[in-house]
């Protein structure tokens, strides 16, 4: 027997009415012989490890841009950190694991250098916006392995697509990954606002703290138990409404002190220019940009989106580095 049917058969032991079975799967846009050992989530979620898009997301900013300090969050450590409070709250809910995990790895490959100021910026230069949920659905349908894509699940593909709160996920799995998300940018925002003094430690509400904890692992720990309780045995992922209106509570207080935050929005306006002038140069020389993008152009993608697709793919320090290049004067010597 195959390994891979092994475990399809015991997904349909082990995991509850409502959990997503591999076997059942809505399938790939192409088709594709099956793997031997693993089921088509698990295949779904080692092509994202593996991509080039993934390994980008360490050089890319969570919330605070170009943090001096090695222990800030990147875009990186919050989808590992996404993926952990998934695969928890799937597990205990016997949901499928793996199809979390594929989900949660995925949902930010197509975040933009510089976190939410630099999707703030292409949703403003592009004529058709942005937004990296879109975005990321596109690096893994046609952006990764020169054009062809990752060739997802249909499952897969609906989570990253949905994970955002205006979103309306499909599976249970995508709903997990949907609050896990919440879950944890949340937290560990509080924990690097800290870090960068922009914060006090006893600064939050203590209204909020008395629902939720005053620690990190404290509030992480209740909005999993709280998630749990509320979803045991139902179609639906959901909190308590004392929970839901707490978190948002924090949510809100977080914006007022943190998201917009002067030094914030001073860095955020710097990142406006510098992906204002890559845009504008790159919509005249399109095929300046890199080979892959090029062969997108020639055929036949539309420039605009693909030079959108170009910064949107940048590291941090890979921008800068291409500004500098293109708008810095460099040091010569005359003698």
């Amino acid at each position: 027997m195959e390994l891979r049917t092994e475990q399809e058969e015991q997904e349909f032991m082990i995991l509850g009415e409502f959990a997503a079975k591999s076997s059942l799967s809505k399938g790939r846009e192409r088709e594709e012989e099956k793997c031997d050992i693993r089921t088509d989530f698990q295949r779904d979620r080692d092509r994202i490890i593996h991509c080039k898009a993934f390994r980008r997301l360490k050089h890319k900013t969570q919330v605070f841009i170009s943090p001096e300090g090695d222990h800030y969050r990147t875009r990186l450590t919050h989808t590992l950190e996404v993926s952990q409070i998934a695969r928890t709250i799937a597990r205990a809910l016997h949901l499928n694991e793996d199809l979390t995990e594929a989900i949660a790895l995925g949902h930010d490959l197509g975040h933009t250098p510089f976190g939410h100021a630099g999707e703030s910026a292409l949703d403003r230069l592009c004529s058709k916006g942005f937004e990296h949920c879109n975005q990321s659905l596109r690096v893994v349908d046609r952006l990764e392995k020169d054009g062809n894509g990752l060739n997802l699940t249909w499952e897969v593909r609906d989570g990253i697509l949905n994970h955002r709160t205006k979103g309306s996920p499909s599976t249970m799995e995508g709903k997990v990954v949907q609050l896990s998300d919440k879950i944890a940018y949340i937290n560990h925002d509080i924990d690097d606002a800290i870090r960068a003094g922009v914060l006090e430690e006893n600064a939050i509400p203590k209204e909020i703290v008395e629902v939720i904890g005053g620690t990190s692992s404290e509030r992480i720990n209740t909005m999993i138990r709280d998630t749990l309780i509320n979803s045991f045995g139902i179609n639906d992922i959901k909190m308590s409404d004392k929970m839901k209106k707490s978190m948002g509570k924090l949510r809100s207080f977080m914006f007022t002190h943190v998201y917009t935050d002067q030094r914030a929005t001073r860095e955020g306006e710097k990142v406006d220019g510098m992906l204002t002038d890559l845009f504008k140069y790159y919509m005249e020389n399109p095929y300046k940009t890199e080979r892959e993008f090029v062969e997108l152009i020639k055929s036949g993608e539309d420039v605009e989106t693909v030079v959108c697709d170009y910064i949107a793919c940048m590291t941090d320090r890979y921008a800068i580095a291409v500004y500098t290049k293109l708008f810095i004067p460099t040091s010569w010597n005359i003698y």
